[in-house]
């Protein structure tokens, strides 16, 4: 099989990075979709080097040192040994039994495949783990999530394995949004019908980056289990109204029946991230959609 990455030298260097802390010198980015992108771009930037596996890795920025593994079966290449690694893998459809899941199997999958499991891990899940809960209910990372949907189950079930092989941080985003993402602001401008008592939680892309970053700085303190949430849990129609006058356009019609649901989430991450560059959604799409009328 020739030389295994983990053999391969590792990127030297001093990289101080916000805050004073020293970035790692490389990461392994399990999954490496958009986010994990973004975030190997900026430790690349910061002298960082980059191992990034995905199932075809042919899209991966030519900065990344790209691995090509399924890990819905036993990895059978080496992968490297590295200061950090990021897993923001998705949970597909869940199982009938929750523990012969794929997303379950991944995880035990790549812990078989890693020569050493590195210092600093941090596993990307989703405050999905709270779906199923009556609208008004605040949460905050004090409290034990009770998911009511298969696929909140299979999340937890996530995080806790990730927990146990990798003794991992947990990062919970709510509803990620950006530029490219922006299908919220499609449904306005379409006159989509929305579930307006729906309580939605976000965070822009830009901060989830950040704090991914931070968690992973070799001199960073350990959360265990942060909710990357902004500072503005609120009714979908307050988001919708918010966009609709940014666009100048009519608010779209409301769902009906409306399901409502939803949970008010509270998080620390101002902790780690300083203020956020966006901290609530108003200042988020404002940017978005300044851009696209420009």
């Amino acid at each position: 099989m020739g030389q295994s990455m983990g053999e391969q030298e590792h990127a030297g260097g001093d990289m101080t990075g916000r805050h004073g802390q020293r970035e790692p010198r490389s990461t392994l980015l399990v999954g490496a979709g958009k986010v994990g992108t973004r975030l190997g771009r900026r430790l690349v930037e910061r002298g960082g080097r980059i191992f990034a596996l995905r199932r075809d890795p042919s899209a991966l920025p030519s900065t990344f040192t790209p691995i090509a593994a399924d890990l819905t079966a036993p990895v059978e290449i080496a992968l490297p040994e590295v200061d950090a690694m990021v897993i923001t893998l998705t949970p597909g459809t869940p199982a009938p039994v929750l523990e012969e899941s794929a997303y379950l199997a991944a995880l035990r999958h790549l812990a078989a495949a890693l020569p050493v499991v590195p210092p600093r891990v941090t596993f990307v899940s989703s405050t999905g783990v709270f779906e199923g809960r009556p609208v008004g209910e605040e949460r905050s990372e004090d409290d034990l999530p009770q998911p009511e949907t298969d696929r909140g189950k299979l999340l937890l079930a996530g995080e806790r394995t990730a927990a146990d092989l990798f003794a991992a941080d947990v990062v919970r985003p709510a509803g990620i949004y950006g530029p490219g993402r922006e299908f919220l602001i499609r449904k306005v401008l379409t006159g989509e019908p929305i579930a307006m008592r729906k309580g939605t939680n976000r965070i822009h892309e830009s901060d989830l980056v950040t704090l991914l970053e931070m968690l992973i700085a070799e001199d960073g303190p350990r959360p265990g289990l942060v909710h990357a949430v902004d500072r503005a849990p609120a009714p979908m129609g307050d988001v919708v109204a918010c966009i609709a006058d940014l666009l100048g356009v009519a608010l779209p019609p409301a769902l009906e029946p409306d399901p409502g649901g939803g949970a008010i989430l509270r998080g620390r991450i101002e902790e780690f991230t300083g203020a956020l560059q966006f901290p609530t959604y108003v200042e988020g799409y404002t940017e978005i959609i300044s851009k696209r009328a420009g």
